[in-house]
């Protein structure tokens, strides 16, 4: 279901965003404006635009959100292209393709004195890779979560998942799906084949071992799903186990009792990061960046980790902090405490996680045309 300036924040500003007082975050974020309500247009994926999310910024703001949904990168870029320039006020992109944006000339840069870069969880968030050209910030990071061998917990062993292997055992053949995305599951394959860090660096014999070892799973597999037919199937049973994704899909079942889990395997996993930008040309920029600053606040970090849609990590300090106290059972469940063994940021730490990118040395459209190739045969 997935490259990163200076206007100096406030005292108050700044105690607020690391503090998280929920009291005083009411006079920068929920000041309330006797206009004509302001509609700001989303790009994002499902479930960035619903009431669980904006619904208290929108009230508190007098704005509404008209969200577009997309599923996969790919997807995004096709969408804006395909638009009139200023079309989207606000755009969440997946991190590995900001710097398509930024090419194209779709999206603003930031100040990145306006977000709170000295509150985040590991160094790497505050420069993170494709966000930022040279000193000049395009996209905020606000979530992440991480991918690797999502599955049912009857038909798979928690030994077992430890490894993406199992996707090929002999009980699983129809009952293994794929998110429908290409980036996800052959990142997976390729970290399967070894190649670690590399995974998205691949020379043509390296490429051609991922497309062979991926076509030796095609007689497991039983479907390749859009974000809906993964959450219902993984619910019904139909199927098994799924290569693409993570607790972002698995995270909502198991909170509702299926027997579902995901986990990182061994041979590693795959982080994605979500992303604002403010698109280019908006008029809508500083209530953008207004609710790209809430989202990046305790009460927005916990709504993030939280989301109906599909859970993620908190990726500030005071973030985290303030999950732990709003949700300490689903705190645990994620990971997010430190000095878990599944601690998001430990495994970062331990080389073990993989920031989901593009193809070094091959074209997205090679990717997507032995991808659809897979699919058909």
């Amino acid at each position: 279901m997935k490259t990163t300036p200076k206007k100096l924040l406030t005292p108050s500003r700044r105690t607020l965003l690391k503090t998280g007082a929920a009291v005083a975050l009411s006079a920068p974020f929920v000041s309330r404006a006797w206009a004509a309500t302001t509609e700001i247009n989303m790009l994002a994926w499902y479930g960035h635009g619903e009431p669980d999310i904006v619904g208290e910024f929108e009230e508190a703001n007098n704005v509404k959100f008209k969200p577009k949904y997309y599923a996969g990168g790919d997807n995004m870029l096709a969408l804006i292209a395909q638009s009139p320039p200023g079309t989207y006020d606000v755009i969440l992109s997946d991190g590995e393709f900001v710097q398509q944006l930024n090419a194209a000339g779709y999206i603003e840069p930031l100040e990145a004195a306006d977000y709170p870069f000295d509150d985040m969880l590991h160094e790497d968030f505050t420069k993170f890779p494709g966000h930022w050209d040279g000193d000049t910030l395009y996209s905020m990071m606000v979530r992440c979560g991480h991918l690797g061998v999502s599955y049912n917990t009857n038909a798979v062993s928690a030994e077992e998942a430890e490894s993406y292997e199992c996707f090929w055992k002999p009980e699983l053949e129809g009952k293994v799906g794929h998110f429908d995305w290409h980036l996800p599951s052959l990142g997976m394959i390729s970290l399967l084949n070894g190649n670690g860090a590399g995974l998205w660096d691949l020379d043509d014999d390296a490429w051609e071992a991922v497309q062979e070892k991926t076509m030796t799973l095609r007689p497991q597999v039983g479907g390749f799903f859009d974000y809906g037919g993964t959450f219902n199937s993984l619910k019904n049973g139909e199927m098994q186990a799924m290569c693409g994704i993570g607790d972002w899909i698995t995270g909502v079942l198991e909170k509702d009792g299926a027997p579902v889990a995901s986990v990182v395997p061994k041979q590693g996993g795959i982080q994605w990061t979500e992303s604002y930008c403010i698109g280019k040309d908006t008029e809508k920029a500083d209530i953008v960046k207004k609710f790209i600053q809430y989202m990046l606040s305790p009460e927005g970090q916990v709504k993030s980790a939280k989301m109906a849609a599909y859970p993620g990590f908190a990726i500030t300090k005071a973030g985290r902090a303030a999950l732990i106290d709003a949700d300490p059972k689903e705190a645990i469940r994620t990971g997010q405490i430190d000095k878990m063994t599944n601690d998001p940021i430990t495994l970062i730490k331990e080389g073990r996680i993989h920031y989901r990118d593009i193809p070094k040395q091959q074209d997205l459209e090679d990717w997507n045309d032995f991808w659809s190739e897979y699919k058909n045969a």
